[in-house]
């Protein structure tokens, strides 16, 4: 999905995505049910410690004050989002200077494990 714009919302590739919507589009895909915004996917992972990050683990971010922000590792210090209006979903360096202070969590999520 990289590539495909950015739209608040969005939660199909031909709409285009948001944050949250791509975490649940691209884990639909996978047959996982996963809630729709980032505070509430959240809620439906197992907390990961930092050096456990796996591929296809979620991180959520503070941006303002809440969770409000998601996307999906991709391995190698990399994770997928869609980021902001204006831009398409893309992959981001982790330990960014922007990213990395906003990290808030991580989580895999409860479905993989079942």
């Amino acid at each position: 999905m990289i590539g495909r714009p950015y739209r608040k919302g969005g939660s199909a590739p031909r709409d285009g995505f948001d944050c949250s919507g791509l975490v649940h589009y691209a884990y639909s895909v996978l047959g996982f049910d996963l809630p729709r915004t980032a505070a509430t996917q959240q809620h439906a992972t197992t907390p990961v410690a930092a050096q456990d990050v796996a591929v296809g683990d979620l991180l959520f971010f503070r941006l303002g004050g809440a969770i409000d922000h998601v996307g999906i590792y991709y391995g190698d210090g990399h994770f997928v989002h869609a980021p902001s209006h204006g831009k398409a979903v893309m992959r981001s360096r982790l330990d960014s200077p922007y990213w990395q202070p906003r990290l808030a969590g991580i989580g895999r999520p409860i479905q993989a494990f079942q």
